[in-house]
């Protein structure tokens, strides 16, 4: 159970982030499917089958495995969007719908009851269901099962530092403006990315905007400083000018010019990481 003070740091993750998913913007990237094979599957977890969306190379073998882990509106079209831009850029992405245990996000229009189910979300559970999309992965045409990346925007960033400590697959972790203090809570209680510093020992890459609130830059900073305590390949990066969401391109939020060096230093972190 969360206290008071946790749900009030919790909700404030995603303020000014609330806006509907369904208003997007003109400036919303379209990754076509020339080149490549997207589309839904089903991964089963005991009973339980977990949605989720692939997309890969239509040619190639040896193909990195990255994981693609949304923010609280689950995974619409621009995380869709975004697993196609992996594939197009040469890598198998797996994007898991991890809110359908609790009916899913996707018609719920008020973020109120979104943020009901993100918070109703157990640490065990969520990393247990990434892991068994990694696994389900691993199984895939022609993938490279030895290197796996994983990334995430805004609570799929904060979810970043939570498999990059647990998963020892993770060869690379890129986690976009996801607030570090962010708790999870578990069997063994409250867990923020802040806590798991010290067992972070893949590559890392943060990406922050200096006028975002929540994770704030000290707050960016602090957590590389954490990191590189342990950790010798470490970089974050905090842009100036950008905001909480500058690389959401359907949003008001965006920001080309970080989210375009922000996209470039992802894929050649996980050029460098995962295809070694």
């Amino acid at each position: 159970m969360l206290t008071r003070r946790q749900m009030i740091a919790t909700t404030s993750t995603f303020a000014g982030y609330a806006v509907a998913v369904d208003k997007v913007l003109a400036q919303a990237i379209k990754t076509d499917t020339d080149g490549i094979v997207a589309g839904d599957q089903v991964v089963k977890i005991g009973t339980y089958e977990m949605p989720v969306y692939e997309a890969r190379p239509a040619a190639g073998k040896d193909t990195p495995i990255v994981l693609v882990i949304s923010e609280i509106w689950g995974v619409h079209e621009y995380i869709r969007d975004c697993t196609r831009r992996f594939a197009k850029a040469g890598y198998y992405a797996v994007a898991p719908e991890l809110f359908k245990r609790e009916g899913g996000v996707a018609q719920i229009p008020n973020v109120q009851d979104i943020l009901k189910i993100v918070l109703a979300q157990k640490r065990e559970q969520t990393l247990g269901d990434l892991k068994a999309a990694v696994d389900w992965a691993k199984t895939r045409p022609n993938v490279k099962a030895a290197s796996v990346g994983v990334t995430g925007w805004c609570w799929g960033g904060s979810t970043v530092y939570q498999v990059a400590a647990t998963n020892h697959d993770v060869k690379g972790a890129v986690a976009w403006y996801g607030p570090p203090a962010r708790p999870y809570q578990g069997a063994s209680g409250s867990v923020t990315g802040f806590d798991l510093a010290t067992e972070i020992h893949s590559p890392f890459l943060g990406l922050y905007g200096e006028t975002d609130q929540n994770p704030k830059p000290e707050d960016a900073r602090r957590m590389g400083e954490l990191l590189k305590q342990h950790n010798k390949n470490v970089e974050v990066v905090v842009y100036p000018g950008a905001g909480h969401g500058f690389h959401a391109d359907y949003r008001p939020s965006y920001n080309a010019a970080a989210a375009q060096d922000a996209w470039k230093r992802c894929t050649d972190f996980f050029a460098k990481n995962l295809r070694a």
